[in-house]
């Protein structure tokens, strides 16, 4: 008996060994291998129906699979990319040569100010317009600071890009050819009942699917209405202001507010009035509105999850595992709630077994 035992802990612990340095060699692959795993799983269904009428050739299936889905998701990824760049550079520049001033800005609005407000400014140390422009100007050269870097960080990065984009390909082409081999022998390995195995893939499945069309397609929604309407103002930028809008969407409740609020006030309080209160309903009546249909229904609905975990999930999702956790935080908080159920059965079901 002794004997076996030894063995059976050695064989753990070398297990444990290698693949915690397997993990390590793959860490700075992670953002490459993960999206890899989620658009896989995406176009798992797309996949499988291919499949069926080229049984034969399962290479070419997963090939002409990868292909519809570089041009469905990735090339219109990479144009909007290329526009951003093009206005967020015009931007950048109109800002070093001084035609972009958010010292004057805040000169207007603060001209135009009740006194209940300036009390207020003067309660949290901004009573003078000087103080405030110091503090405007001040995060005015750390937001140019960090445009700068971010700048030659992507341009030094150009090479990591590409292999991170290169391997991200290469691998969902094998996950679509070898996926369903590969997840039976992963869930072979698991040691649970089959039962619970079975749920917790489900759930997992379920939830990265509802979470990416879910958030993707509130944040693709909202981005493109907040573009939209930005042009119909005339504010230079239009594409640029509505992808950032689409990435703030991915925080629920506030979200787009935060680029389209401030602009509000801007114009309410440079008489700018009619452009004030189109934007303001168009915001809200238009842009909220989005996130309040669609999210529930699209992100809450399928993952079975309250809006309030949804919430709390992506914001302590994306503060550890940055853009990704937007996908992260709700799968293991969904993954937490199965597990749980299996282990704990809800009350209501067991008063209503006893019953």
């Amino acid at each position: 008996m002794h004997q076996p035992t030894t063995k059976n802990r050695a064989l753990l612990l070398l297990l444990s060994a290698v693949t915690l340095a397997f993990g390590a060699i793959l860490l700075p692959l992670h953002g490459a291998i993960f999206w890899g795993m989620v658009l896989a799983i995406l176009f798992a269904p797309l996949h499988r129906r291919l499949l069926l009428r080229m049984r034969r050739t399962p290479n070419l299936a997963a090939l002409l699979t990868l292909t519809i889905c570089l041009l469905i998701v990735v090339l219109p990824i990479l144009a909007i990319a290329a526009s951003v760049a093009q206005e967020a550079g015009v931007v950048y520049q109109r800002v070093r040569a001084g035609q972009i001033n958010f010292g004057a800005y805040a000169q207007q609005i603060w001209a135009t100010l009740p006194a209940w407000v300036l009390r207020l400014l003067e309660s949290l140390h901004l009573g003078t317009f000087a103080e405030l422009q110091t503090k405007l100007a001040s995060f005015g050269a750390q937001a140019s600071q960090f445009l700068a870097n971010q700048a030659i960080n992507v341009g030094s990065n150009t090479l990591g890009l590409i292999v991170n984009f290169g391997v991200m390909l290469y691998l969902l082409f094998f996950l679509l050819r070898d996926g369903p081999r590969l997840g039976a022998r992963i869930r072979g390995a698991i040691p649970l009942d089959e039962e619970h195995k079975r749920a917790l893939t489900a759930k997992f499945i379920t939830v990265i699917r509802a979470t990416v069309k879910g958030n993707i397609a509130v944040a693709a929604t909202q981005g493109a209405l907040g573009g939209l309407i930005f042009w119909v103002l005339g504010i230079e930028g239009p594409v640029l202001w509505g992808v950032i809008m689409a990435f703030l969407s991915l925080l629920p409740a506030v979200g787009a507010s935060l680029i389209w609020g401030p602009v509000t006030l801007y114009f309410l309080a440079t008489g700018a009035t009619w452009q004030g209160i189109t934007l303001a309903l168009y915001g809200v009546g238009v842009i909220g509105l989005v996130d309040n249909l669609l999210r529930p229904l699209l992100v809450g609905k399928d993952t079975k999850m309250p809006d309030y975990v949804v919430l709390i999930s992506t914001l302590g999702g994306m503060a550890l595992f940055g853009l990704t956790g937007f996908v992260i935080g709700p799968v293991v908080a969904a993954l937490f709630m199965a597990t749980w159920d299996l282990y704990s059965p809800p009350v209501a079901a067991e008063a209503g077994a006893r019953e």
